[in-house]
Formats: C-alpha cells, structure tokens, sequence
C-alpha cells in the first residue's frame, strides 16, 4: 500500500516537471522568431530613426530580425491598441513616447490605460526647437512675436493629433508671448517640415531632430530651444528662457511591452536595450540632432510615464483639448 503511494506520488511529480519544462524551455529560447517594433509615426520622423536603429542593433543581439512597422494614425493610439492586442510575449514591443500620457488626458476612451503596458527603456530624451519659415520675415523670437502681433490670426502653426505635445507647447507659447495663431493638423512630422520648408505653413514646435537637417540646409529659422541651456549642436541658438520665455520642455521615447509579458524576457530586453544607447553608435546619431542618449530601469520609465501624465492634464484641461475619441 506504501508502495502504491510513492509510486503515484513519482508519478504525480513527473507529470508536474514534464508538463512545466515546455514551458521553461520556450521561454529560455526567446525568441524563436523575428519580433515586430510597432512605431505610431511616420518613417523618417524623430521617433522612426531612433527606433529603427535600436531595431537593428536589438535583432543583432537577439539572433532574429526585429522588424520596424509604422501605424501613424490616431496620435499613436493605432499602434498602442496593435500591440496591446497581440499575445504577451514578448514578440511585439512598442516606441512608446510622451503621446501614451498625452492620449490618456486628450482622449475620454484611448481604448487603453497606461497599466496595460510593461516599460522596459528609456531610449532617448530631446527638446524642442521652434520653427519658423524662411518666407515669414523674422529672425529671433523678438521680432517674429512682433510679427504674429501686428499679423493676429494670419499665423499658422502644425500639430499632429489633437491635443498632441506640439499643440500643447504652441499654445502654451501663444499664451506666454501674447499671440494668436492658426492651427492647422497634420498626420506626421515629416509631412510638416515639408510644407515648412516650402514657405506654405510658418511655425512649428518640434522636436530637434526632425528640423536640424534643414536648418543646417537654410531651409528653415530655428528661433529657439525649449532646453534649460543651450544644445551642444545647436550652440548658436537661445533657450526661451535666454528670451524671457519660462518655458523649458522635453519628450522622451522608451521601449514598451504589453503587461504581462514574461519578466524574464523584460530584464532580458532592458540589458540589451541599455547595452545598444551606450554604444558610441547609438550616441553621435542622438546627439547629433541635440537629443540626449539615456536608458533606465522599468520602474524609472514609469515614473516618467506618470510624470508627464501630471505635466500635461493641466494644460489639456486649460486649453479644452479633451475629446470624446
């Protein structure tokens, strides 16, 4: 009878390791298969060259291909809600921006919350230059204030999504200089510097990697940065506070995952993540458009995720930039 016993317990425990060791092993292997970086903005813009070049060194790292796809559509909500709908494992990662707690304050139903993500990384911390095109008559921040003063309403500025941070920060500057300007949506920022550079649109708050290409070009005027001291590449340029403008503000870009995927394959993803924005590679393409190199832990993202939730309820309850979808 005792032998009856042990042998149903041996078998009993057996069953138990066999039926756990697929599941170990599966996820020892990760990953088995490319994986997917789903990016909610255009290719080419300030979040896209980032991405696609973490994409690169990450599939490197991880022995499969990590393959970069843009859904720019709906301030970035198409492609949260896309990966938020995949399996948690770790097979489809987020670019998340700023634009996660911007969309949870703009919109009454964004179809997600922020706790359905998993951060991972930082990857890159930036400023904003403000924009202006060669056709307006203006070459310091001064005197374009002087122009959208004596011009009230002729101005016209981009934002891309409602409520997005560039429509934040550009009404924020109407506020704090005095002026009225003319919004005018678009898709994505690149589709925005074109029509900056070709004189049909005038002011733009963007991110420094996006304008510093046709700055250096002459194409168009960077009239100041929203850094709390002048960028290393853009030395030439003041900070609104140099012009009496209280206003300094960054955006950020991370890594993300669904919540719920496997920690093991999270630390997995930060160690290597943190290994590719220390690379000398990594940092001259950052710096270069005067963006700042920074990787974190988890936890250190989500509090940046939190912080800029607080930042911007404010101003989107100030402004009236909530919306029902």
């Amino acid at each position: 009878m005792r032998y009856m016993r042990y042998a149903q317990f041996f078998l009993s425990l057996v069953a138990l390791v066999s039926g756990l060791a697929p599941a170990a092993s599966a996820q020892g292997a990760y990953p088995t298969r490319p994986l997917r970086l789903i990016v909610g903005f255009a290719a080419g813009g300030p979040t896209d060259i980032p991405a696609r070049l973490i994409a690169d060194k990450l599939g490197d790292l991880l022995g499969q291909r990590v393959v970069v796809e843009n859904k720019p559509a709906a301030a970035g909500m198409l492609a949260t809600r896309e990966v938020l709908a995949q399996p948690r494992d770790g097979y489809t990662l987020l670019l998340c921006t700023h634009f996660e707690s911007i969309n949870v304050a703009v919109y009454k139903n964004p179809q997600y919350k922020l706790d359905d993500l998993a951060p991972i990384s930082l990857i890159a911390k930036y400023y904003y230059g403000v924009a202006l095109a060669n056709t307006v008559p203006a070459d310091t921040l001064e005197t374009f204030v002087q122009y959208a003063k004596a011009h009230r309403g002729e101005v016209t500025y981009a934002t891309i999504g409602a409520g997005s941070a560039q429509e934040i920060l550009a009404r924020q500057l109407e506020k704090l200089t005095g002026i009225t300007m003319n919004r005018i949506p678009f898709r994505g920022g690149p589709q925005v510097v074109q029509e900056l550079v070709a004189g049909r649109l005038h002011f733009y708050v963007s991110p420094t990697l996006a304008i510093v290409p046709q700055y250096e070009a002459r194409q168009l005027k960077i009239l100041a940065v929203s850094a709390p001291e002048r960028l290393k590449n853009l030395g030439e340029i003041p900070t609104l506070t140099e012009k009496g403008v209280d206003f300094v503000r960054f955006g950020w870009l991370g890594i993300c995952a669904g919540a719920g995927t496997p920690q093991p394959i999270l630390e997995a993803l930060q160690r290597h993540i943190t290994a590719i924005v220390a690379t000398p590679e990594y940092r001259a393409m950052i710096e270069k458009a005067g963006s700042i190199a920074v990787s974190s832990t988890p936890q250190e993202l989500q509090q940046v995720i939190t912080q800029t939730l607080d930042d911007v309820s404010a101003s989107i309850r100030e402004f009236g930039l909530q919306q029902e979808q």
